[in-house]
């Protein structure tokens, strides 16, 4: 059991301070570094939980895919943070409420958790015998808590779309087709008949009832 726990603290505490690390680092690029790092010791953590289908998707999506996904983009854009820096003081209040907000959350938790032990253990699920962790995430994520699942998913959905809608930008220069106004052309607007003599083009016949 030394091992085991030597483990556990060694992986929790190279998480935290990694934790740490990413909202105190001046450097972005530092701040996804140590962002990776703490994926990896939370992995491990994982594995001394016996989880390791999570370990695997947290090593594989998290570090694989969207940290370096911030690294590359944090690298590519080269964004002038001193100047995003200058708003700090304007947004401090609304930081400060929403830190109180997730202080007074953690509090009631671990209180809740000092007050009755035994809390925790209502609202887990019994794992299956004869079924590896993976197979009994499964059945526990897609029966007794798919609602929260789509939940989540909706959410995810919804942040999806606002990301695209706030960086989306149009272009004066670029044609972009307008469904209402297509749906409210009527044959007046879409077509014109015009008489051209013969031999005279339609630019000639414009050109002629421009002068006149």
């Amino acid at each position: 059991m030394i091992l085991p726990a030597l483990f556990f603290y060694l992986f929790a505490g190279i998480c935290v301070a990694s934790a740490v690390m990413v909202i105190v680092s001046r450097n972005p690029v530092h701040s996804v570094l140590y962002l990776i790092l703490a994926f990896v010791n939370a992995s491990g953590l994982f594995v001394l939980m016996g989880a390791e289908f999570l370990a695997m998707i947290l090593v594989v999506v998290y570090v694989g895919a969207v940290a370096v996904l911030f690294l590359f983009v944090i690298m590519m854009l080269d964004v002038d943070f001193t100047e995003l820096r200058e708003g700090f003081l304007e947004y401090l209040p609304i930081g400060l409420v929403i830190g109180a907000i997730f202080l007074a959350e953690l509090l009631l938790v671990g209180g809740g958790w000092v007050i009755s032990p035994n809390v925790a253990k209502s609202i887990t699920a019994a794992i299956p015998a004869n079924v590896s962790n993976t197979e009994a995430l499964g059945l526990v994520l897609y029966t007794k808590y798919i609602h929260y699942f789509q939940l989540a998913g909706m959410v995810l959905l919804v942040a999806m779309i606002g990301a695209i809608v706030l960086t989306l930008r149009h272009k004066v220069s670029v044609k972009r087709q307008d469904i209402n106004v297509q749906n409210a052309r009527t044959p007046e607007l879409a077509m014109s008949v015009r008489k051209v003599a013969s031999g005279q083009g339609l630019q000639d016949a414009d050109a002629a009832e421009w002068v006149k």
